[in-house]
């Protein structure tokens, strides 16, 4: 007798496979979906099945599953991902932030979206190829941390709620990357095995953000227009072209000479003002940032965080309402980016940086 029924989140992708196979072993009933989130597939493409374009991976999500021997849909969430993470991710780059897509998507729409598709389809569960673990203590679940650290995902993770982890299944959280591409070779999925994985934005051709904001900010030219760079004390350095172009911590691209190292330190929308600096600028010990899930410790050892993804969780020396303190500086904070909190391996609460 099956375990329940799982709705699997597949992109077509070595980990979301791998994951399918995993479940079906320990006894679940599998049913795949694969979502539409931004492309300009026509219908008569899905019909016919042909590989063009972002269609390859829907179809090989597809057709992996055909081959394991359970049911595929593909589900259209395009509208809801424009209002939501596109809308989000202009609205913050035109208000001199930079913004994280990754985690809007996540909670709104992978698990937001998957979850009534779950009910529609009466899955008992969720599941994806994320490497994070769930853990339960004392009543409550959390999000844990994956056993593979390099490959961790809980940073993008963060803003899923109790109630979504509690029907959530991460098959792939006590592996490591490569026991992972291991399963996928043992089970004949050479190719799928050796493949890439992308880092870019889903929705961003060729990763150029910029290229993006300009084709689809229908005001651009006149939002977006050269002004100031400036030091620390105000001083003008010379001329930018538009703050949207610049990100905290960028040093490459700048198109300036100032006889040392120059980094993006500040970013200013309403004067259109970007002010540079040296990179020991970039280290600070406080911020602000918007609550979005309160902090709930599990015990009494120390809460630390981490402000981006890959980066090290630094130790929390205060928290007073929505300021924090760090223990010891850290590089590169940055509007827009979330901040996530950590205690004992457990994601215990997070926010944006303000």
């Amino acid at each position: 007798m099956a375990k329940g029924k799982v709705l699997l989140g597949m992109s077509g992708g070595i980990d979301s496979t791998v994951s399918a196979m995993l479940l079906l072993e320990q006894g679940y009933e599998v049913v795949g979906v694969t979502f539409r989130t931004f492309d300009s597939i026509k219908e008569s493409c899905l019909a016919k099945e042909k590989g063009c374009c972002s269609i390859e991976s829907i179809m090989e999500a597809k057709h992996n599953a055909q081959k394991m021997g359970f049911e595929h849909h593909i589900v259209d969430f395009r509208d809801t991902f424009k209002q939501c993470v596109i809308r989000n991710f202009i609205d913050e780059y035109m208000s001199g932030r930079t913004p994280n897509p990754c985690v809007l998507c996540n909670s709104h729409i992978k698990w937001g979206e998957l979850v009534r598709v779950a009910d529609e389809l009466q899955c008992d569960y969720i599941a994806t190829g994320h490497y994070a673990r769930i853990e339960e203590r004392d009543g409550h679940v959390y999000l844990a941390q994956a056993a593979d650290t390099k490959k961790d995902q809980t940073y993008f993770l963060w803003m899923l709620t109790e109630e979504q982890l509690r029907r959530t299944i991460f098959p792939l959280g006590d592996l490591t990357k490569d026991q992972v591409r291991d399963i996928a070779r043992q089970h004949g999925y050479i190719k799928l095995a050796e493949k890439r994985e992308s880092q870019e934005i889903c929705f961003i051709p060729d990763n150029d953000y910029r290229a993006f904001l300009r084709a689809n900010v229908p005001d651009y030219n006149e939002r977006v227009r050269a002004g100031e760079y400036v030091d620390a004390h105000g001083n003008v350095l010379g001329r930018h072209e538009g703050f949207v172009n610049y990100t905290i911590g960028q040093r490459k691209g700048l198109g300036i000479a100032l006889g040392h190292p120059a980094y993006v330190t500040h970013i200013d929308a309403v004067t259109n003002r970007v002010t540079l600096g040296t990179n020991e600028d970039l280290f600070a010990t406080q911020l602000q940032y918007q609550i979005v899930r309160a902090l709930r410790t599990v015990n009494d050892t120390a809460i630390s965080a981490r402000i981006r993804y890959r980066s090290q969780a630094v130790p929390v020396q205060k928290i007073d309402g929505n300021c924090l303190l760090f223990a010891a500086p850290v590089w590169g904070i940055t509007p827009g980016q979330s901040i996530v909190f950590y205690q004992d391996g457990l994601v215990i609460g997070g926010g944006i940086i303000r």
